[in-house]
């Protein structure tokens, strides 16, 4: 199941500065990595679903430009938000 409206505006309060901030890039980050987690978990079930795979690729090299975006301009809220999200790096 994909990700609720619930968690959706759970983690935008979050990681944006007020309720309708989905545009920030940490926000944007967020939401990115709780649709890579969802996918993994989905792919672990069903090892031969590529289509669901590339998928999953596409959404982290987006994420991966996004964390690279925010790295060049503050490396100290780049630090913060992956220790916070649980990313390696």
């Amino acid at each position: 199941m994909a990700i609720t409206k619930e968690d959706k505006l759970e983690i935008i309060k979050e990681y944006g500065e007020n309720d309708g901030d989905s545009g920030k890039d940490a926000v944007q980050v967020a939401l990115l990595t709780q649709r890579i987690v969802h996918l993994t978990e989905h792919l672990k079930k069903n090892k031969k679903d590529y289509s669901t795979k590339r998928g999953l690729l596409k959404l982290v090299g987006r994420r991966r430009k996004l964390l690279n975006y925010i790295e060049k301009r503050d490396v100290k809220r780049y630090r913060e938000l992956i220790a916070k999200l649980g990313l390696r790096k």
